[in-house]
């Protein structure tokens, strides 16, 4: 283990934030769904209960699973004020636990109709599902969602999700906008709740308006404006060592954008052989308003191609995305810690943060480090504490495994009054944040952010 510390300058004081952001967002989200089922289940019972418990139940979870699939679409509408404060990876990790929640709510709903109009008509079931998908208008259109929602969910779990390529899955990932197209063409054609209340099929639109509405502005209007203002082109493209680049990047108005230490974008480079390719990076350091910089290793084709790409090249970029950054950090003083070349944002945050800083960084070898002589200048010129933890997977040290809560502790005893940063491989971070429970850090002090998104 190598360790380079330099005497800490004074603390400046760092007042707490009277609201936590993340709460605040969360709860914001909740009360948000919670305060719609309401109203749904209103305006459920107030369009009467004239059919067998059956039919009933078919509608209730109708409603819901269309509520549901709104709910889905803003959690994936990359909304500036909600990444800011909760985190992309956090959002998506809702998202895909809805999106199987959302499949079965709305296999009941295909399952309670069927049996209850079967069972008031005296039809067999096979006979009765015939039946509606050919004279009930909206029907078929449900169905062919139905179909298509469960395809995106059946790639949508881990097994499958690992065997395809992003691109793929992202392709297939896009059918879902077909669906909810579909699906509210059909509540509107076919919801008994909505047939005689003006007021009920106002609320529709105007909810349905706002989720559709949030994905257009998040994933097209925004972008689109950012690029078109901002203009961003390729100026270098440095290697760092054998299997790992940075690329920087330089355009119009960059003091206007608003990019943080510790956010990523998606990059998608205007070359012949890569534009259709959108990859996350981290930004590996703090914005300074003239350029940015990305730092990625060789661990699959759009980042290994990185190093090929020519000065000059157009860059179309989404974000800033993410939430690790120092907007929520709760005290004075804070813990960064880095597995691999998730090093990138925790390196851009050792830039800006106030306070004094403790830096733990994750390698395998000492050759692994990546970017360690900055790490190591700015940890001087910071008053900053750099530990170099090396060795396999498995390492030990006089504590335990190096990543454990008696070696954290050891490392930094004054853990549980500082905020800690986590950034890497997914196993590293788990290690990390089994640590810090059993040290019982405050849960608001701890930020995470997955390598495996993020980097």
């Amino acid at each position: 283990m190598t360790t380079l510390e330099a005497p800490a300058p004074p603390t400046p004081p760092t007042p707490t934030p009277s609201l936590r952001p993340k709460a605040v967002a969360r709860t914001g989200l909740y009360a948000l769904l919670a305060a719609n089922a309401a109203v749904v289940a209103g305006l459920f019972a107030a369009a009467g209960f004239d059919a067998n418990a059956l039919i009933l139940l078919g509608r209730l979870t109708g409603l819901y699973g269309a509520l549901i699939m709104a709910f889905q679409l803003v959690l994936v509408a990359r909304l500036p004020w909600l990444d800011r404060r909760i985190g992309m990876d956090r959002l998506t990790s809702w998202h895909r636990w809805t999106g199987f929640g959302l499949l079965w709510t709305l296999l009941a709903h295909a399952v309670f109709i069927t049996y209850g109009y079967a069972q008031a008509e005296n039809l067999p079931v096979l006979t009765q599902f015939a039946e509606l998908a050919t004279t009930v208008d909206g029907v078929l259109r449900a169905i062919v969602a139905l179909l298509l929602i469960m395809m995106v969910g059946a790639v949508s779990v881990r097994a499958a999700r690992r065997r395809l390529a992003y691109e793929t899955w992202h392709f297939i990932h896009l059918y879902t906008y077909l669906a909810v197209l579909l699906a509210f063409g059909h509540q509107l054609a076919a919801g008994r709740t909505f047939a005689g209340s003006p007021f009920a099929r106002a609320y529709w639109w105007t909810l349905w308006g706002l989720a559709l509405g949030s994905v257009v502005l998040g994933r097209f209007l925004l972008p689109l404006w950012r690029n078109l203002r901002h203009r961003f082109r390729v100026t270098a493209v440095v290697p760092e060592s054998d299997t790992v680049v940075s690329v920087y990047i330089t355009g119009r108005h960059l003091d206007r954008l608003p990019a943080h230490a510790g956010q990523f974008f998606l990059w998608r480079f205007l070359a012949k052989d890569r534009w259709w390719q959108a990859n996350p990076f981290s930004l590996s350091a703090a914005p300074d308003g003239r350029s940015l910089r990305l730092t990625a290793k060789a661990l699959g084709p759009g980042s290994a191609g990185l190093r090929h790409i020519q000065p000059g090249t157009r860059v179309f970029a989404e974000g800033p995305y993410g939430a690790f950054t120092t907007m929520h950090q709760r005290t004075p003083n804070a813990v960064l810690v880095a597995g691999g070349v998730g090093v990138t944002p925790v390196r851009a945050l050792l830039e800006d943060m106030a306070g004094h800083v403790v830096v733990l960084y994750r390698v395998r070898a000492h050759g692994d480090a990546v970017l360690f002589g900055e790490l190591a200048q700015l940890a001087h010129a910071r008053g900053a504490v750099l530990h170099l933890l090396t060795g396999p997977n498995d390492a030990r040290s006089e504590h335990g495994p190096l990543l454990d809560a008696a070696n954290l502790a050891a490392l930094v005893p004054d853990i549980r009054s500082r905020d800690v940063f986590v950034c890497g491989p997914p196993p590293m971070t788990d290690a990390v944040l089994r640590g810090l429970r059993e040290l019982d850090v405050p849960r608001d002090q701890i930020h995470a952010e997955r390598f495996s998104l993020a980097s």
